[in-house]
Order: C-alpha cells, then structure tokens, then sequence
C-alpha cells in the first residue's frame, strides 16, 4: 500500500488501496464487534441490543424518535430491541413532561453496568491499536472514519465532540 503524502491528492487512490481499505474496515469491525458479542451472546442479545445501549447511555433521556434516526433500524426492529432491554431492566422508559406520549430512554443501573462491561471490551482493543500506532494515526483514523460518515453521523460527531470540550 502506497502511503500518502499531504501533496498527494485523494483522487490518486487507486482501487487496490480502496479493496485493501475495505479488507481492513470488514476485519476491524469483525474483531471489534466480537469483543462484546460474546457477552451480548451470554445475554440472548445481539448487535442492535449493544448499539441501542451505546446510544442511550450516550444521550440519557433520548427519544425513541431520535434513537431511530440514530440506528436506521425499523420502528419494528426498534420495538423489538427496547422491549427486551426493558423487560429484562436494563432500559427505563418515561413519558416526555410536555408531550406524554413521547418516550424518554435511559440505562438502568443494570443496563449502565452491562453497557459499561461493553465499552471495556472494545476499549481494551481499540487502546492497544491506538498505542501500536501511536497518537499522530489517532487523529488521521478520526479523520478517515468522518469523512466515512453520511452528514447527520458527521453532525452527531460534533455535538459529541462539543459537549466533550465544555
């Protein structure tokens, strides 16, 4: 693989670095995702339970409208996931305080805990990645992965990013 070089444009990339880059997202996502997929296993959950987990532990008090538009997964998928995060006490479901047929989304104590042992899983991996390739690779990864991004992820990113520096 050719490295590149400030004076190098994108456009020169050719379609080698393109497949090499698209073995190594698959791979990465594989062995990144498998770290918390043995415990969500253990549960009977699967990917959709950790990212639905992720994001409201992420935006306590999110809408289930919002958390849609977050996953892209169908209202019917949705339903499916949050029904047994809240049956089995993991998610608190509450009544917006001005519009009461809203539903607000937070952890539990028991859904903070699970979510906390996920983050650990894939925190152990991407820390040992980011030490091998040292903190100048952080931020071109960083970079890479948004310009990845579709507009609204990217704006979701900047928010996040924003209340990190306040």
């Amino acid at each position: 693989m050719r490295a590149m070089t400030d004076s190098s444009p994108a456009d020169s990339v050719g379609d080698a670095d393109i497949r090499l880059a698209q073995d190594l997202l698959f791979f990465a996502y594989r062995d990144f995702t498998n770290a918390a997929d043995v415990v969500l296993e253990a549960l009977d959950f699967g990917r959709a339970h950790h990212r639905a987990l992720h994001f409201i532990g992420r935006n306590p008090g999110i809408t289930v409208t919002d958390l849609l538009g977050i996953l892209r997964i169908t209202k019917q998928s949705l339903a499916r996931v949050l029904g047994a995060l809240v049956e089995q006490a993991y998610v608190a479901q509450t009544p917006g305080p001005i519009d009461r047929r809203q539903r607000l989304l937070t952890l539990t104590d028991k859904g903070r805990a699970l979510e906390a042992k996920l983050f650990e899983r894939q925190k152990d991996r991407l820390q040992a990645a980011w030490r091998a390739a040292g903190p100048d690779a952080i931020a071109g990864f960083q970079q890479v992965m948004i310009g990845i991004m579709d507009d609204a992820a990217r704006d979701y990113i900047g928010r996040e990013r924003s209340k990190a520096a306040e």
